[in-house]
């Protein structure tokens, strides 16, 4: 395993382990940045129109397409930091 990938390893523990909850904004970053870190481009199909939490999470990582997966994973690990978390 790569230096990045024992770090996003350890960031994504650190995450789960936050002070305290991140805003709906912030989390829904995170969720964008581990999804694409681990699986790149959004592939699956748009959530239906009522499900209003899976349409965010969608729209998030929507919004990453074309970063790659070791930018992604500098992202996700200098956010995880930012808030206040141990990597």
């Amino acid at each position: 395993m790569s230096d990045d990938s024992v770090e996003f390893e350890k960031a994504a523990q650190a995450a789960r382990a936050l002070p305290e909850r991140p805003d709906d904004q912030t989390a829904l970053k995170l969720y964008a940045l581990f999804k694409q870190a681990s699986s790149g481009d959004v592939q699956r199909a748009r959530p239906g129109f009522f499900d209003f939490v899976g349409t965010a999470k969608y729209e998030a990582w929507e919004k990453q397409r074309g970063t790659s997966r070791e930018d992604a994973r500098r992202q996700y690990v200098e956010l995880v930091r930012k808030l206040g978390g141990q990597v």
